[in-house]
């Protein structure tokens, strides 16, 4: 295994640009900015880690906000290496799990990025609405003609990569998409 260890919590985000999964072995009681705080701050980045905790003196609350925040494990010390060891494997599944995942997601949401405005609230109203789907449906709750909403529904097909209707829908359920109303 490659390894790295940083003097704090600070010198680790300074260091960490985002795009290698892999697991991060945190000891609770970090001076100035505590493990479960660093946890939340990469949390909230989205970094494809999985976090595993070690601690000499940590409580339940602080394991049960952990593992809420999506730790692997908690571990007290004094601990054995081969427990530590396995949980670095599970970890290592786990981070490669969420990285795939957000390269999907990203790659989802850059083909939802070429959508022009009228196409992305044909989309949204698609989405919102998947009992009216037609072309007439569609055009009268936008107030275009069925005609337009064939040539836009093609272009959607198009930049999104699908074929079908079912398959845009599937592709809309990876990510969150805004859905509220675009119309204007």
């Amino acid at each position: 295994m490659d390894v790295e260890t940083y003097g704090s919590a600070q010198a680790f985000l300074d260091a960490y640009d985002g795009s290698t999964a892999g697991c991060v072995v945190l000891d609770y009681g970090l001076p100035k900015m505590s493990g479960l705080d660093l946890q939340d701050q990469l949390n909230k980045g989205g970094y494809p880690l999985a976090v595993i905790f070690i601690t000499g003196h940590g409580g339940v609350p602080e394991s049960v906000r952990a593992m809420k925040a999506g730790a692997v494990d908690f571990l007290e010390k004094p601990f054995r290496q081969s427990v530590l060891a396995e949980l670095i494997d599970k970890a290592l599944q786990v981070a490669v799990d969420k990285h795939s995942r957000q390269r999907v997601s990203n790659d989802v949401k850059a083909r939802f990025g070429r959508l022009t405005e009228r196409e992305r609230q044909i989309v949204v109203h698609m989405i919102a609405n998947p009992a009216e789907v037609s072309s007439k449906e569609v055009g009268n709750s936008l107030g275009i003609s069925p005609r337009t909403v064939d040539h836009h529904r093609a272009r959607i097909f198009e930049k999104l990569e699908v074929r079908t209707l079912v398959e845009m829908l599937n592709l809309a359920s990876k990510v969150k998409l805004d859905t509220r109303d675009h119309t204007g």
